[in-house]
């Protein structure tokens, strides 16, 4: 029986998706991509049938996938970034496993970890912050009252904020529940892509250089004090490489 292999595509780069996704995008027969973020440049040269999933329904996708595995074909349902978290993929599963359609997920790479890599950033510094916190506004998706912005800056731990942006005054104004004005702010949108841009504040000003920039939407907010590591030295370093910490690699 054929299977449905739900791919995390990465954060845009096309060099950013895993070896084994793209060995199997490149043999599929079926491919259902998020058409809206999902890199065109991903599809290029594929034999597969190819459907944007941007203008579908859950149902219609399901009817898609049915389809092809009734003709034993292989698909690929494409997502972007990592598969783990604001894929949608939950919903899809339950409705593959009522129809007793086998499914694998393979992981990608986040956009989180993109932006942290673009800044050359450890977003966990000894002493610190040892956390990190992904999560979103509540926007049309609720969010439970626990998780809401201003609970999670209670915590002060390092953060990542997507689908957020939109909303950048609401979410300055439940961060400055937990954090201080002049915690560190990074804005990156569209990362890893050519028109890929930063911005760098304080949730002091980072309103005003959101909104001079006119970001909108496909940006990422980052915050915490751990961000001050791709800038300056904090001089706290993790015990791992330090001379006089033994452990069962370095006597």
């Amino acid at each position: 029986m054929s299977k449905v292999y739900f791919i995390g595509a990465g954060p845009g780069d096309p060099e950013l998706i895993t070896i084994k996704g793209r060995n199997l995008l490149d043999n599929a027969d079926v491919v259902i991509y998020a058409g809206s973020l999902v890199n065109p440049e991903l599809l290029k040269g594929i034999k597969a049938e190819i459907y944007d999933s941007s203008k579908l329904t859950l149902e219609e996708i399901i009817e898609i996938i049915k389809n092809a595995i009734d003709k034993n074909k292989k698909v690929i349902r494409l997502h972007t970034g990592d598969t783990s978290f604001y894929s949608a993929i939950s919903e899809q599963i339950e409705r593959l496993r009522e129809l007793n359609i086998e499914y694998e997920v393979i992981p990608g790479v986040s956009s989180a970890m993109a932006g942290a890599a673009v800044l050359g950033q450890e977003l966990t510094i000894p002493e610190i912050s040892q956390t990190v916190i992904f999560t979103r506004i509540e926007g049309r998706t609720p969010v439970p009252d626990t998780e809401r912005l201003n609970e999670m800056a209670k915590h002060r731990a390092t953060m990542v904020i997507f689908l957020s942006v939109g909303m950048i005054e609401k979410v300055r104004d439940e961060l400055l529940q937990g954090y201080s004005e002049d915690t560190p702010v990074v804005i990156i949108e569209n990362v890893s892509c050519p028109r890929q841009r930063i911005i760098r504040g304080t949730l002091k000003n980072i309103v005003e250089q959101v909104k001079a920039a006119d970001i909108k939407k496909t940006a990422l907010i980052y915050v915490g004090e751990t961000l001050k590591a791709s800038e300056k030295s904090l001089e706290k370093e993790s015990r791992l490489y330090h001379k006089d910490f033994k452990h069962g690699y370095r006597k």
